[in-house]
């Protein structure tokens, strides 16, 4: 596959634009405020970190986990810088694509989760959920909006310089609409793909909707309790992520609708895709390794639903990655003039 989709170039090139230094520098810089507080916790500090907090009685697990996301923000500026050196023109597909992917679920539901989480709060929603509920806060509130509000300035300018990079180096995959594909279908094992995504979603759609609505069935008692505006609108975006995951899948399989561009279909199968594999894997590893109050627990159907969740995210992925591959491989046989 790397070698389908990655065209001869060279290691020197022009210089880089401004723009995209700028866009470089911007992401750079919005990494240090997290590392700089993930840093000072491994170190002992509990700035942010409430007296009362029960982060304080995991200091062990919370060292290993606050290194863990030290190297995964770290990773964010080797990927910007990727983007932008002259070394990373000529980076196999796959070295790069699989972090962006994992970045681009990660970061996704927090740049549009974050700022709606704020908008239901101006207009008289809750807060519980996000600082603890209403027991005792594990971090006090500026350090949600530090965090967050550099992850969405990460995002934003991560996901900015990489669409540059891909529209220079692979935008011929996308262009066209549906229509314009070749008359054979897609292979049946890739639309046999998107109906098993399809089915492996139904499970953890009927929990997030129950959930997004009011229902508890399932739910541990700690999450029942935390339950606040901020719960109902994360969930909620699970069941769009969930939704638009699967539609974007079974468009690039089944190819219904011929006037859609081909990018559409594949953002929507790429970014949804990676927001609910990457976040149910991200929860299901949480609840793994995590101790503490038992009423905190996540129950066996939060369990299913995380890893339900994953598995159709991944399949989505593997219909795209399968997509992109068919279409590099005829364009290898058929150069464009």
């Amino acid at each position: 596959m790397s070698r389908t989709l990655t065209p001869a170039v060279a290691t020197a090139g022009p210089a880089l634009p401004r723009s995209r230094r700028l866009l470089r520098a911007v992401a750079v810089v919005a990494c240090l405020p997290y590392l700089t507080l993930k840093a000072a916790w491994v170190a002992g500090s509990h700035v942010g970190v409430p007296a009362d907090s029960p982060l304080l009685d995991y200091h062990a697990e919370m060292i290993a986990a606050n290194v863990l996301t030290i190297l995964m923000d770290g990773a964010v500026i080797v990927l910007v810088l990727l983007l932008t050196r002259p070394w990373g023109r000529g980076v196999p597909t796959w070295l790069l694509a699989a972090p962006m992917w994992i970045a681009t679920g990660l970061l996704a539901p927090v740049m549009a989760g974050y700022p709606l989480q704020l908008l239901v709060r101006a207009l008289g929603g809750s807060a519980a959920g996000t600082s603890g509920g209403g027991g005792d806060p594990f971090l006090h509130e500026w350090v949600f909006a530090v965090v967050y509000g550099g992850f969405i300035v990460q995002g934003l300018a991560l996901g900015a310089l990489f669409l540059l990079y891909a529209r220079d180096r692979w935008g011929h995959l996308w262009r066209g609409r549906m229509g314009d594909l070749p008359a054979a279908p897609a292979g049946a094992a890739q639309r046999v793909t998107a109906v098993a995504a399809a089915v492996f979603t139904l499970f953890p759609l009927a929990m997030r909707i129950m959930w997004a609505c009011g229902g508890t069935t399932g739910l541990s008692a700690g999450a029942v309790a935390d339950r606040g505006s901020d719960f109902h609108v994360l969930e909620s975006l699970y069941v769009v992520h969930l939704l638009a995951a699967v539609t974007g899948g079974a468009l690039l399989a089944f190819r219904r609708a011929p006037a859609l561009p081909v990018r559409v279909p594949l953002a929507l199968a790429g970014v949804c895709s990676a927001a609910v594999a990457c976040w149910g894997g991200w929860m299901a590893l949480a609840a793994l390794v995590s101790g503490g109050d038992p009423a905190d627990r996540p129950t066996g159907l939060m369990l299913l639903t995380y890893a339900g969740q994953m598995i159709a995210g991944l399949l989505v992925a593997t219909v795209g990655a399968r997509f992109l591959a068919a279409r590099s491989a005829r364009t290898v046989e058929r150069p464009v003039t």
